[in-house]
């Protein structure tokens, strides 16, 4: 008879659990993040979303210009390389055409239509909102992120911006996805991060040109601050994203600039069909200093035809109502929080995006003020990241030191400064609301003033907690605080019984341990190692110390200083809820 051995059958999972799990997991985010956490970045990211998107096609084509090139490039790949107007590469937009790109591909994925030329720019604004969450979060906490990506979505001209074909709109993603590579390499040194944030800062180039470089000093000044490597190695790492930034912006340039120029499009802005003068005086440097050739210059220091310049020029009508909302609050939480991280190591991530996000509102900034060549209110998106970044993390790190004074100082003039310019700013459309400057003011006011006087409850804030020092005796035995018993001050929480189960060495230190225990606890116990150090006597420290000594007892079935078989001895400290005293430890 044959024997025959049947083994059992395993039947494959089934597939669900994994998709439950996959679901579960995104909508409830990381284990150690709060449950509200996730649902919030889903709700914010959702809510840019459907401002973005919503009757994206009342636009129509949006910049006609630019739409007729997307329709060049649908109908020619040549036209598609290079940005022409037409596809028959007469003549060439005069920008760089990676925007166009990003619009081409959509168009002719979908068909060319107002929804597919518009539709990239707002999923761009979408990803540069999660990326200023992701770049604030990791530093300063959820909160501090979520409220970074709210003020990038809800400022004026990033809501115009990102519903319309204009080249800022991935401008902003890019030089953003640069800043985030840029605090990665500082946080640990590596190599491969910087050379991403060039990468990202070459292609922002090839998106509009000069305008991308403008934080390259910000960037790589603030990793040879406080990047954790040697300086050798930190000037090799920036030297390596420069060759990563020459290269990802440069192979476009060479590529038109070697090719003959009877077989490629005229380049259009330029006076002599060449993109190296393009690049340099039309996109380049005529926009600060207004010697723009064949445009419409300016008139020297006072001003140029784009309105005076000056360090007020973001204030103005034209610029104000479109980005200026927080500036002057961005501009103190930045002053407050450098001044509070002042002394800390040289290699700070939290001071170093502090030095990032605020170099580079300072520096695009000064760019958009003082530049007397052309110069639109919608160029000033740019600035949208840094504010929200700024506003974001500020506000939770001076809340999170409210215990100092100047912090609550910080945070009171930030509100009341944002309420007085949001006053100035409503009052300039009296007609919109007249009722809604007047609450605005009121309220921004009161808000300051309850910050400046804050006084915290029971868990935190202003007031510093009462440093707790617990006293020995040579003979093993404790002092209590006199102010754990009947006769503590007012106001002040009773100590609670701490239970010790400690060897005896521990309950009743010989003096070698004594004074090791004295030399590891000295910031903590630094009046009795001082005056252990002085060698005065244990009399003299009694009688200038306010505490008292516990009544020995002499508990059922154990010794003096020795607690009972299986009971522990309690021991009262006064003040605070310090959770290693409640372990055993001091």
């Amino acid at each position: 008879m044959e024997n025959t051995q049947t083994f059992p059958r395993y039947r494959q999972a089934s597939a669900s659990p994994r998709i439950r799990h996959a679901a579960y997991s995104l909508v409830r985010g990381q284990a150690a993040d709060p449950p509200w956490v996730r649902p919030a970045l889903i709700g914010l990211l959702g809510t840019t979303a459907l401002l973005y998107l919503w009757n994206l096609a009342a636009s129509g084509w949006a910049n006609a210009y630019y739409s007729a090139a997307v329709l060049a490039g649908t109908k020619s790949w040549a036209a598609l390389f290079f940005g022409s107007l037409d596809a028959s590469n007469f003549i060439t937009v005069d920008k760089a055409p990676a925007a166009l790109w990003v619009m081409e591909i959509s168009a002719r994925l979908f068909g060319f239509n107002g929804w597919s030329v518009l539709a990239p720019q707002a999923l761009e604004g979408i990803a540069t909102v999660a990326i200023v969450y992701l770049a604030v979060r990791r530093y300063l906490g959820p909160a501090a992120g979520l409220l970074a990506g709210a003020v990038v979505a809800l400022t004026p001209v990033a809501g115009l911006m990102f519903r319309f074909n204009n080249p800022d709109a991935l401008l902003v993603l890019l030089i953003t996805a640069a800043t985030y590579a840029t605090l990665r390499a500082i946080e640990n040194g590596r190599t491969r991060w910087l050379v991403l944030a060039g990468a990202l800062v070459g292609f922002g180039f090839l998106a509009k040109e000069l305008q991308a470089f403008i934080i390259i000093p910000v960037l790589a000044g603030v990793y040879l601050i406080a990047g954790p490597p040697s300086i050798g190695r930190r000037i090799g790492q920036v030297l390596a994203a420069a060759v990563a930034v020459i290269l990802s912006s440069g192979w476009w340039v060479a590529a038109v600039e070697l090719m003959p120029s009877a077989s490629r499009p005229y380049i259009g802005g330029s006076q002599n069909n060449d993109l190296i003068s393009l690049i340099f005086g039309y996109n380049g440097f005529g926009r600060l200093t207004g010697n723009e050739s064949g445009s419409v210059g300016g008139f020297g220091a006072l001003g140029s035809r784009w309105g005076l310049t000056g360090w007020n020029r973001l204030f103005n009508s034209q610029f104000g109502g479109q980005i200026s909302w927080l500036i002057p609050a961005a501009i103190i939480l930045l002053g407050a929080s450098l001044l509070l991280t002042f002394r800390r190591p040289r290699t700070d991530i939290v001071r170093a995006a502090f030095l990032i996000w605020g170099g580079s509102l300072l520096l695009t900034g000064a760019v958009f003020s003082f530049g007397q060549g052309i110069i639109h209110p919608y160029y000033t998106v740019a600035l949208a990241p840094a504010i929200g970044a700024l506003v974001g993390m500020g506000g939770v790190f001076l809340w999170q030191h409210r215990s100092e004074r100047i912090a609550r100082l910080a945070l009171g003039a930030a509100l009341a400064a944002t309420a007085l310019w949001a006053f100035v700013l409503l009052d300039r459309s009296a007609t919109f609301f007249p009722a809604l400057r007047t609450a605005v003011l009121v309220g921004g006011l009161a808000l300051a003033a309850l910050t400046v006087g804050l006084r915290a409850g029971r868990h935190g804030g202003a007031r510093r907690p009462r440093r707790l020092h617990v006293r020995y005796r040579l003979d093993g035995t404790h002092w209590r605080d006199p102010l754990s018993g009947p006769g503590r001050r007012r106001g002040q929480r009773s100590g609670r019984p701490v239970c010790r189960r400690r060897p005896d060495w521990r309950i009743r230190p010989t003096w070698g341990r004594l004074w090791w225990r004295l030399r590891r606890r000295s910031a903590r116990c630094r009046t009795e190692f001082s005056v252990w150090r002085r060698r005065k006597s244990w009399r003299w420290w009694r009688r200038k110390s306010r505490w008292r000594r516990v009544p020995e007892q002499r508990p059922a079935g154990g010794r003096p200083g020795q607690p009972a078989p299986g009971r522990c001895e309690p021991l009262h400290l006064g003040g605070g809820d310090n959770r290693r005293q409640q372990r055993g430890g001091l």
